[in-house]
């Protein structure tokens, strides 16, 4: 079980417009060759600021983090979806097998077919998979885009509500607008800038502490409500959620009643069941920083054990041998 170590004293935030903090560097043969800044906000289980590094109050694309409430605003429409349904909804997932059937599953039972997606066709978001998909012959395909189970959530909302499928994507359709009006009571802010997601559907700015409250929000929602079913399915079923060899997966199989959701552009909130939260996004979108900022967070919030580790590991090659690492320095 992971402890609950407080977590050691936090470093002052710095003034909006000021050179964020570096996070996280990359050491080569014990030369700094690198870095990764951004901001980092953690809350303690009361909801309030715990820490923070850098600007966390700026707006901000939360890029897929954002599709756990998405995935509420299906639920508020009508869908009929729970278990790895509901999970897959929210997922950014990895375009395994199992992904890919479950979400052409969800589309037959609510009268689509893979054309109906209006998400681009891809190649898995894992590159193992990628290169074992490849190798079979295959294709890229709507149903294999990573975001495949939150639009055959959408279509299915759609069906319920009678709305119309074709223009689902469009900012001005009553499930667009319904998940803005969630995305704002989650966070308790009003939606500062809207665009368009990888996926093409639209992205709603706020800031990481608005990220964070909302990650919160469904960790202590009441029993039954749309939030916490999300929350729930997404605990319960991570493997659909990201993928087998992802760290959203390891945090929620391995720390009980943890929610994780990671974003494109180096984005992540986590939720603990007792209200703790973070949220971070890494400035140049490096990714493979995440892992280790996150694991040093999460550290920092109390939880410790071999899952931090796990996800915070991330070793540089030369030769094909280890010979440094991306790490967390804060």
């Amino acid at each position: 079980m992971p402890s609950t170590t407080p977590p050691s004293p936090p470093a002052g935030p710095i003034a909006p417009g000021a050179v964020p903090p570096v996070l996280a560097e990359i050491v080569r043969s014990g030369f700094t060759e690198g870095r990764h800044r951004g901001a980092l906000v953690a809350l303690g289980p009361d909801g309030e600021v715990a820490w923070s590094l850098g600007d966390v109050a700026a707006p901000l694309f939360p890029r897929s983090s954002n599709k756990p409430f998405q995935a509420v605003a299906c639920l508020r429409a009508g869908a009929a979806l729970s278990g790895e349904r509901l999970a897959l909804a929210a997922a950014s997932h990895s375009g395994e097998p199992f992904h890919r059937e479950l979400a052409a599953r969800v589309l037959a039972e609510h009268g689509f077919a893979e054309d109906d997606l209006r998400c681009p066709a891809d190649l898995p978001l894992d590159p193992a998979e990628a290169e074992a998909y490849l190798r079979s012959g295959l294709e890229r395909a709507r149903l294999t885009m990573n975001c495949s189970g939150k639009h055959a959530a959408m279509l299915a909302a759609c069906r319920a509500a009678g709305w119309p499928a074709d223009s689902y994507l469009d900012p001005a359709h009553p499930l667009q607008r319904l998940v803005a009006d969630v995305v704002e009571e989650a966070t308790g802010e009003t939606v500062a800038a809207t665009g368009v997601d990888g996926c093409g559907a639209p992205l709603l700015a706020v800031s990481l502490t608005g990220l964070a409250r909302g990650f919160r929000a469904l960790v202590t929602a009441a029993p039954g409500t749309a939030e916490r079913r999300v929350a729930d399915a997404m605990r319960a079923h991570p493997e659909h959620v990201a993928g087998t060899r992802r760290h959203d997966t390891w945090l929620m199989r391995e720390v009980p009643g943890a929610l994780s959701k990671m974003g494109a552009e180096a984005v992540q909130a986590v939720a603990l069941p007792d209200g703790r939260a973070l949220a971070f996004k890494l400035d140049d979108g490096g990714v493979r920083a995440l892992g280790p900022v996150l694991g040093r967070a999460l550290e920092r919030l109390g939880v410790t054990g071999p899952v931090t580790a796990r996800i915070a590991a991330h070793p540089l090659l030369g030769g094909g041998v280890p010979v440094g690492e991306v790490r967390a320095v804060f």
